[in-house]
């Protein structure tokens, strides 16, 4: 196997996991902003990763298996220590959408990729711009205290909602989708 430089920063990123865990855990003044800049790394590589296979074809299959694999670990994990640090109602519901429709939507993946039937689940548009919306928002969430009177920990919280939001809209783009191959078996059945 050869392993690209997406591939390595896309292992960079599944590397950072644990750093991030320690670093926001640790008892200085200091972890939140070096648990937001690590995160935000890890963001920018994610962008970076894909950019490069693009740009120069360094495309591979385990690249492509792992990518996303180490985005929703990435994001997995920041919700898990962000709703630890502040357990309400409300974060642990946008956090729990987010990490179940994550899983959903992978699973519906593999399985539409296995009935030869993935490029309709393609990544879209609302995907990409809940994305976008979900690693601020917890870049702002991991920073968590005011920044030039800036409520930088509020900022987060709503858009974390908007998060979540979006990822129901993308989750029900995405079922919406694969449901015509989803109900095909009950008909042939029937």
């Amino acid at each position: 196997m050869k392993l690209t430089i997406p591939t390595w920063l896309t292992l960079a990123r599944i590397a950072l996991i644990p750093v991030l865990v320690i670093v926001y855990y640790l008892d200085y003044r200091w972890t939140n902003i070096a648990a937001t800049a690590i995160f935000a790394f890890a963001s920018i590589t994610d962008w970076l990763d894909g950019w490069i296979a693009r740009r120069w074809n360094q495309y591979s299959a385990f690249g492509a298996f792992l990518d996303p694999v180490a985005d929703k670990l990435m994001v997995s994990t920041a919700l898990v220590i962000t709703v630890e640090h502040h357990h309400t109602v409300w974060m642990a519901l946008w956090a729990s959408v987010i990490i179940g429709r994550e899983i959903a939507v992978s699973a519906l993946r593999e399985w539409m990729a296995e009935t030869g039937q993935g490029a309709k689940v393609a990544v879209r548009a609302v995907g990409k711009i809940k994305t976008v919306v979900q690693m601020i928002a917890l870049g702002f969430l991991l920073y968590r205290e005011p920044l030039w009177g800036m409520p930088v920990f509020l900022i987060g919280e709503w858009l974390l909602a908007i998060a979540a939001i979006l990822t129901l809209w993308s989750g029900y783009e995405y079922a919406r989708a694969a449901w015509p191959s989803l109900t095909a078996e009950e008909r042939k059945g029937s």
